[in-house]
């Protein structure tokens, strides 16, 4: 059960990163958000949910006090809120708002990174 868990957990956070990436990434490069960015967006949103549910019972606990646990929770938070906010930005065609989005989105995925990393560097030292 340890084995299939952590295989999961580590098969969910490796595809948000990639989702995520991709789609804050090519959505920079684009200056325009899209639909098919923000589905990258969602799709992230859920593998890193999926990952970090695992990883949690993995270690027993949802809501760690720690640094990995607080930061890891503002950054699902986040990228739900990006991902609502995506999504309302496009159904409302504002397009100032469309070319404007990437700024929110580098710094939210720039967030996201912290427990990324923290949670890669916290695995390899066990």
């Amino acid at each position: 059960m340890h084995s299939r868990t952590i295989t999961i957990a580590i098969f969910f956070i490796i595809t948000a990163l990639v989702l995520y990436t991709v789609g804050v990434w090519s959505e920079r490069f684009q200056h325009k958000l899209k639909w098919w960015h923000t589905m990258l967006f969602w799709g992230g949103l859920t593998a890193d949910t999926i990952g970090t549910t695992a990883m949690s019972i993995l270690s027993g606990s949802l809501f760690a006090v720690t640094f990995h646990g607080i930061t890891g929770n503002i950054a699902i938070s986040l990228m739900l809120f990006h991902a609502i906010w995506a999504t309302v930005v496009l159904i409302r065609k504002n397009e100032k708002m469309i070319l404007n989005f990437h700024r929110f989105s580098i710094l939210v995925w720039a967030i996201w990174l912290i427990p990324m990393i923290s949670g890669a560097v916290l695995g390899a030292s066990h």
